[in-house]
Order: structure tokens, then sequence, then C-alpha cells
């Protein structure tokens, strides 16, 4: 594969793997991003622009799509409306993004007999009590609990349709919770960092007793790779490393490691249909592929995050003041 189409490739996990790909390959990428307000021009910055083409359009334009498509040898479906609390004040835009520009790909990859690879969630399989000890594979029924994870899942479920119906060439990824540079801040992590470097004490839904296995994005990016190059078309890999962590104890160690007092946070309300626990069993992406993430241990890789923001808070600035004012609005 020497050209590669990157939907959403301006947005926090999609310009992550766009970097990986100018580190460790020598592929071609077009990255075809709307620039919402999660997709950012900074992102791309200094990588290699005869290696690296921007375009500003839509994936729901068939227009805009096919030409793309057809000079490439793969898709890598990074776009997505992504944010749980978005989707709860205003479902439409998931619905638009989420699956009728995922049909739009899928139906230029069956014209052009392109290999695609669809970037999904683990929040597709709904939640698991906090003391499961079972952990999501890729035969856990679909239980979406929100707008986003059931436009999310819709998604998955096209994308099958189409490989099963069509015989397109795709496989799909389910992945846990990323972290790292780019993200937006108005995620988790980048907002407690962002916040604790402006002098604001970090907000915490209800107890903070919900469970994300978080994944460092460089290690999702390696995942994605292993899966476009070595993975068997048809089948869904699992992506995770095994970074099980509580809203609350993150919240202590980002803290612990900014130097301040663990318990210098307010608690907020709890939002509304808040998943308990995710929990990613990735022995397939293992096993059959190779593949172990290089941060092993979640606190080396936040601790890197943590140094990303602090030196590049030309990036994140201009985001904080409106993420903060929408956040307020709803009391939170």
């Amino acid at each position: 594969m020497k050209n590669l189409l990157v939907t959403g490739g301006a947005g926090f996990i999609g310009s992550n793997f766009v970097h990986y790909l100018m580190k460790h390959t020598d592929v071609v990428v077009t990255v075809l991003d709307k620039l919402t307000y999660a997709g950012n021009r900074a992102s791309l910055e200094g990588l290699p622009p005869e290696r690296v083409e921007l375009v500003v359009g839509d994936i729901a334009d068939a227009a805009t799509v096919a030409p793309l498509v057809e000079r490439a040898d793969a898709i890598v479906h990074y776009a997505a409306e992504s944010h749980n609390d978005n989707s709860l004040h205003d479902p439409r835009p998931f619905l638009d993004t989420n699956v009728i520009g995922t049909y739009t790909l899928l139906e230029a990859a069956r014209r052009y007999g392109t290999r695609f690879h669809h970037i999904s969630t683990d929040e597709v399989y709904g939640d698991l009590e906090l003391d499961d000890p079972q952990r999501f594979t890729e035969g856990t029924p679909y239980n979406p609990s929100s707008p986003y994870s059931s436009t999310k899942a819709a998604s998955d479920l096209l994308v099958r349709a189409w490989v099963r119906s069509f015989g397109v060439r795709a496989t799909i990824s389910n992945c846990s919770n990323n972290y790292g540079p780019y993200q937006h801040v108005e995620k988790f992590i980048p907002r407690q960092i962002t916040n604790v470097l402006d002098g604001v004490r970090p907000r915490l839904y209800g107890e903070g007793l919900n469970v994300r296995d978080w994944i460092h994005a460089d290690d999702h990016s390696s995942a994605v790779w292993a899966i476009l190059t070595r993975g068997e078309p048809g089948q869904t890999y699992l992506i995770g490393a095994d970074g099980e962590r509580n809203n609350r104890d993150v919240v202590e160690l980002i803290l612990t490691e900014m130097g301040q007092a663990a318990d210098a946070y307010d608690h907020v309300v709890d939002r509304a249909g808040h998943d308990l626990r995710y929990a990613i069993d990735s022995s397939r992406l293992r096993t059959e592929l190779g593949w172990t993430p290089e941060f092993e241990h979640f606190e080396q890789g936040l601790r890197k995050t943590i140094a990303w923001y602090r030196d590049n808070e030309a990036w994140w600035r201009p985001q904080k003041r409106a993420t903060e004012s929408r956040y307020a609005e709803l009391g939170q």
C-alpha cells in the first residue's frame, strides 16, 4: 500500500495515525477532514507536504469522496462525531457523519475495489458492571446506550453488510478510550490536564467510579497499521492495552504527576446514561497479528501526555475558552 486515504485525519486519533505513518512507513497520505471544531490543521503541521495532503470536505459528499477513493490503495476511516455529551444535546450530526458518511465511503470502496478499514469504539457494546470479571470480545453483542455509540454501532453493521453482500475487503477495529497528543480539550484527560495548567480545579462526574480501558494513541496507531497490513478482510479486531482505571484514579494521578494534592478536584452532577465500565480483550489482535503495546503501563503514557500539553499550549489554548464556557452552561 503506497497511497492511503485517511478520513478524519486532522482529528485526535486520525492525526496521531498520520504522524505514525510518517515516522514508520513510506506511504503517501491524503487526509479528508471536514474541519469541524474537533479537526485542527495545526495537528498536521510539520509533516512533509510531499507525503501529506489535506482535503477539506465531508465524507457524506459522494462527489468529494469518489475521486479520492479512486486513487487510494486503502481507506482508513477515522472520521466520526464522537463526543457523548454532544450527542445527547444534538444527535443529528452523529447520524449524518457516522451513518451516512460511512455508507458513502463504503459505496466508493465497492465501486473501486478499495481496501477499507473502519475505526470503531468499544462503546458499541454498552457497559459492564464494575465487578464483572468479563471483558468485551469480538463476539460480545452490541448494546449501545447513547446517540453516539448507537450511530457507531450502525456504521459497524453497515461495514459488515457491505463485506457480506458486496465483497468489500474491509476490517473493523473497536478500540478502548484513547489518550495522548492532539486530543481536544473537551475530552476527559486533556480537560483535567489543561485545567491544572490554568490553576483551575479539575471536575469529576459523580463519584468518579466509572472505569475506562485506556490506550495511548500511538499504540492504537500501531495496531491499526497491523490490521491494515496483516489483518484478514471480514474480521473484527479489538484494540486495548489492559489500561483499566476509574475516572477518580485518573484525576488523582494527573494531579499527583503535576505536583498537586491528589484530592484537589470537585465533583459535578453525573452525565445522563453514563456507562459504568469498559474493558477490552485484545487477544485476537495479539495472538493472530503479533501486536503488543509500547505503553504497557498507563502511568508511563500519561506522563508523556502531560508533558505534551505543557509544551504545546499554542495548540490547545484557542479551544479552551469555548470549551469551558459550554461546560459552564451545563453546570459542569
